[in-house]
């Protein structure tokens, strides 16, 4: 296709793209992507490429592209009242019932929702609620945030210290003080291979138990997760994990924080993952599905047990952003609710895509190169390997090969993603059972042709694990 303007070079010279190597991306050494157009489950780029989005933006995309909808309230919105603050009293038509409309949806013990810009905004503002609730409370050394690794949280200062992934804090002097990391509960990724899942939950469970009598429980505010780990891996829990975490938070009068932005708004079959697992927060991180993606708009859900703290001593809350509750992004929320709720889009996966995908997916398991594949709701992972049984990383540089599945996938019409050598997926709930087909297919194709660029590479061989 000619092209009579600057857009790829403006967008080499100029445009900041997160998670890319600056310097292979500005030499022109990484692939780009300009996409102009959606629908569906589908995106188009500018050169008429149209490949099926297995990854819904970034988990975002619960109901789907190009809902015309979503674009009329949008302008509805703007026409109407384009933006006011929400400080000291101030509110919005759209935002006070987005309010009422999530925590109808939510755990019956939520009691109100902090409107921010998404998900690690909402989770720097769980910290300082945590920190504020104990000051409130008196306990001033009782401060520290326990983590997982491999847990996403985001990659700001405060929240990129939640999240425990170690590229998110090499070179950025992270994690910062006070935010302590334990053992994740990746079932797959255990040190021993002979260890039965309840073995491996006991592990995680004295690893927990450990720290705190380590660090003192007194000085513990809060255990932040994500019902299931998201950009880590999309792991489920292993069965009895987040009972027996439960009994030790408890115990120890220490927060729970559930980061539902990924598993929330459908994504694991019910509204929320903490419904799915049976995770009875404390305050739950909100964002993406709740808008899908068609404008930023996150949030932080807080229990009455929090709230009564705050609301009979805290005072005034010296917190807040431009655009808490911006009412554009709250008219977007509002109405991709209204088409969830309506068109039954979380009861259908529930009870018809999402089993169906689960059993396609298993297929995958029987690929020479897969060692696991794993799914929980719309959330999916398949684990690369040269040796299945071994469960071996390859040689060479950890992601190699996953780039490579991943570049496959893009030329064939289909957008996983890959983390390290897993390849991740999280599709539209609005996926059908033909386009599941169509998906798998492709996935296939993708696996088979990497697997053969990595023989002729030399890298379909074990090289050393790097924990």
């Amino acid at each position: 296709m000619l092209k009579n303007d600057q857009l790829e070079s403006w967008d080499r010279e100029n445009f900041f793209h997160p998670s890319t190597h600056l310097a292979e991306f500005s030499r022109g050494n990484l692939a780009q992507r300009v996409i102009k157009t959606a629908s569906g489950c589908h995106i188009t780029d500018r050169d008429g490429n149209r490949l099926l989005d297995a990854f819904a933006g970034l988990y975002c995309v619960n109901v789907g592209y190009g809902r015309s909808e979503i674009a009329e309230a949008i302008s509805k919105q703007a026409h109407e009242l384009a933006y006011y603050h929400a400080y000291v009293g101030h509110g919005t038509e759209a935002s006070i019932t987005l309010s009422k409309m999530v925590l109808e949806r939510a755990p019956e013990h939520m009691s109100k929702v902090y409107f921010g810009l998404g998900g690690s905004d909402a989770n720097t503002t769980n910290v300082k609620l945590v920190w504020y609730y104990n000051n409130i409370l008196g306990r001033p050394e009782k401060k520290k945030i326990i983590s997982r690794w491999r847990g996403y949280h985001g990659s700001g200062l405060v929240n990129g210290s939640l999240t425990g992934l170690k590229i998110f804090h090499e070179k950025f002097d992270l994690p910062l003080d006070r935010i302590l990391h334990t053992t994740a509960p990746y079932y797959y990724r255990r040190d021993d291979l002979t260890q039965s899942e309840e073995g491996f939950v006991a592990k995680c469970v004295a690893d927990l138990e450990a720290m705190i009598e380590t660090e003192g429980a007194d000085t513990i505010a809060a255990f932040i997760g994500e019902p299931a780990l998201g950009t880590g891996g999309l792991v489920p829990p292993p069965k009895g994990y987040w009972a027996a975490i439960q009994a030790v938070l408890k115990k120890h009068d220490i927060l729970l924080i559930a980061d539902e932005v990924i598993c929330g708004f459908g994504r694991t079959g019910n509204w929320f993952g903490s419904q799915t697992l049976n995770i009875r927060p404390d305050i739950m991180t909100i964002a993406k599905g709740l808008s899908s993606g068609y404008a930023p708009i996150g949030g932080s859900m807080v229990s009455e047990r929090v709230c009564k703290i705050l609301d009979d001593v805290g005072g005034e809350f010296a917190h807040g952003y431009t655009y808490n509750g911006h009412p554009v992004s709250a008219a977007v929320a509002l109405e991709n609710l209204r088409i969830m709720q309506e068109e039954k889009i979380v009861e259908t996966a529930a009870g018809d895509t999402m089993p169906y995908m689960a059993k396609r997916w298993a297929e995958l398991a029987d690929h020479p190169m897969v060692g696991e594949a794993r799914i929980e709701g719309f959330m999916g992972a398949i684990e690369l390997t040269p040796d299945k049984s071994a469960r071996a990383p390859f040689a060479g540089n950890e992601g190699d090969v996953g780039y490579m599945v991943r570049e496959r996938c893009f030329a064939n019409g289909l957008v996983m993603r890959h983390v390290g050598d897993k390849m991740i997926i999280s599709p539209p709930l609005i996926i059908t059972r033909s386009e599941i087909d169509h998906f798998l297919e492709l996935a296939v194709q993708a696996l088979d042709e990497g697997m053969k660029q990595a023989k002729d590479a030399g890298l379909f061989k074990a090289g050393k694990r790097e924990n």
